[in-house]
C-alpha cells in the first residue's frame, strides 16, 4: 500500500492512523510481526500516546477481523477483496469506533484520508450505513485455518476458549524477587496469588507507576511463562544455562532461586533490557549475545532451560498478528529448529542433570512431538515427570508428566497463555 504524506497529514491523529495501516498491511501481506512492523511504520511519529495508538488500532484490527469483514460484507453489494485497500480502512474505522470508542464523527476525519484518491466514497458510505444501524462488535472469532486447526488438535471446547480468550484483555502476572513476600505484596497492590512468587492484578495502567517497580520487587511475567524456571526448584548455588534467555523473565526467576545463571541469546537488543532488569531488581546473572548454533559453553551445567524459538501462537491473546501470520510451514521449520536446538543443549547437561524444554506454542508439533522424536533418538535422557504438587491449582501434568497450558484454563480467574514444557533428565 502507498500511503506518502501529504498535506493531510497535519489533520490531528491521521499519522497514528497511517501507521496502524501500514502495520497491518506488514502483518498480512509480509507475515511481520506487529512489533518489527511498529518501528518502521512509525518513523516520524514522536509522541508515545500516537505511537500507542497505532498499536492498539492495528491490535484490535486482528482481534476482531472477522467479525469486522462480517459487518462490510453486510453492507457492499460487491464483496471488496480481502486485500483491498478500502477493506482495511473501513476495518480500522469500526476498530475505532466499537473497539476503542472513538466518536464516529472522529473516526471519519482521521481515516478517510487514508483513502486519498480512492474508494473514499464508499467507505464513508459503509461506514455511515453500519454507524445508522447501530451495530455493536461481533464476538471474536479465530481465523477460519487457526480455528480449524485447534480443534483438530484439542477439540471445539479449547477452540471456543481462544475466541472467548481473544476478548478478554489478559490480567497482569507479576513474579517476585522474594517468593516469601507473595501474600503481603498481594495484599498492598490488591491482587490475587495463583502460586508462590506470583501475584494478578486486573489490567493497570503504566507499568512503571505500579509500587514496587523502582525498587526492584518484581517485574512482568505470564504466570504460564514462569512455570518452566520453577520446575528446576531451588538452585543452592548451581549453575544453570538459560537458552534464547531474553526478555529474561526466566533468567530473573532462576537467579532469585539461587542459580548461578548464565543467560545466552541473540539479541543484544534484547540482553540490555535484561541486564537492566537485573540491576533493577538487584540479581546476578552472566549475559552472553551469541547464536545459540554456533556457541558452546566451556563446560557442561546441572541444568539446561531452553524456551526454544517457537511460532508464538501460544500468546495470541497479546499478540493477535500471530493468528495471521502463522501456518503450517512456518510451525513446520519451527520444529526443525527446536528439534537442532534442542539436541545441541543436550549435550551441555552433567550426567544426572536436569533439562527442561519449552515453548510459548499452542501447536502439538513443536511441543510434545519434538519431545517424543527427541526421546527416541537420545538414549540418554528420560522424562522427568512433572507432578501436580509443582504447579498452580487447575494446571495438571499429562500421563507422561508434561504440562500443556491451553486457553480455557484458569479461565474464571484470568486465564493464561499456551505453554508446553517438558522436564527431561540426563541418566548418570
Amino acid at each position: 500500500m502507498n500511503n506518502r504524506p501529504s498535506a493531510a497529514d497535519e489533520t490531528p491523529g491521521l499519522p497514528a492512523r497511517r501507521a496502524a495501516l501500514k502495520m497491518l498491511d506488514a502483518v498480512m501481506r509480509r507475515g511481520e510481526s506487529l512489533d518489527v512492523a511498529q518501528h518502521a511504520a512509525c518513523q516520524g511519529i514522536e509522541d508515545r500516546s500516537d505511537r500507542a495508538l497505532a498499536m492498539a488500532i492495528a491490535g484490535e484490527v486482528l482481534r476482531h477481523l472477522p467479525g469486522l469483514d462480517l459487518l462490510i460484507d453486510s453492507m457492499t453489494r460487491l464483496p471488496l477483496a480481502d486485500d483491498a485497500k478500502a477493506r482495511m480502512v473501513l476495518r480500522i474505522m469500526l476498530a475505532q469506533t466499537l473497539a476503542l470508542e472513538t466518536p464516529p464523527h472522529a473516526t471519519i476525519a482521521t481515516a478517510l484520508p487514508l483513502l486519498q484518491g480512492g474508494p473514499r466514497k464508499l467507505a464513508h458510505g459503509v461506514f455511515g450505513s453500519l454507524m445508522r444501524a447501530g451495530v455493536a462488535l461481533p464476538a471474536p472469532e479465530l481465523p477460519p485455518a487457526t480455528a480449524n486447526r485447534w480443534t483438530a488438535l484439542w477439540g471445539e471446547t479449547m477452540a471456543e476458549a481462544a475466541s472467548a480468550a481473544l476478548g478478554s484483555p489478559p490480567p497482569l502476572d507479576l513474579s517476585l524477587a522474594d517468593a516469601s513476600a507473595t501474600a503481603t505484596t498481594a495484599a498492598q497492590l490488591g491482587g490475587v496469588s495463583l502460586a508462590p512468587g506470583h501475584v494478578r492484578l486486573p489490567r493497570a495502567g503504566a507499568i512503571e507507576q505500579i509500587d514496587g517497580f523502582e525498587s526492584g520487587d518484581w517485574w512482568v511475567q505470564d504466570l504460564a511463562a514462569s512455570l518452566p524456571a520453577r520446575l528446576l526448584g531451588a538452585g543452592q548455588g548451581r549453575s544453570v544455562l538459560d537458552l534464547c534467555a531474553a526478555p529474561g523473565g526466566k533468567t530473573m526467576q532462576l537467579a532469585a532461586a539461587g542459580w548461578q545463571v548464565t543467560a545466552l541469546d541473540n539479541s543484544e537488543k534484547r540482553l540490555k533490557r535484561l541486564r537492566q532488569n537485573l540491576k533493577r531488581t538487584g540479581l546476578d546473572a552472566a549475559t552472553i549475545t551469541d547464536n545459540l548454533l554456533e556457541w558452546r559453553p566451556d563446560e557442561q551445567a546441572d541444568a539446561v532451560l531452553l524456551d526454544a524459538p517457537c511460532s508464538a501462537t501460544g500468546i495470541f491473546r497479546r499478540h493477535p498478528d500471530v493468528l495471521y501470520r502463522i501456518g503450517a510451514r512456518h510451525i513446520e521449520d519451527r520444529a526443525e529448529q527446536q528439534a537442532l536446538l534442542l539436541e545441541r543443549a543436550s549435550n551441555w547437561v552433567k550426567p544426572g542433570g536436569v533439562l527442561v524444554y519449552a515453548v510459548c506454542s499452542l501447536e502439538r508439533a513443536e511441543g510434545e512431538d519434538v519431545i517424543s522424536r527427541f526421546l527416541a533418538d537420545d538414549s540418554r535422557y528420560t522424562i522427568d515427570p512433572i507432578v501436580a504438587d509443582e504447579l498452580p491449582s487447575g494446571i495438571a501434568p499429562d500421563a507422561l508428566g508434561q504440562v500443556r497450558t491451553l486457553p480455557g484454563m484458569l479461565a474464571d480467574a484470568g486465564g493464561l497463555d499456551g505453554f508446553f514444557m517438558a522436564r527431561l533428565r540426563h541418566q548418570a
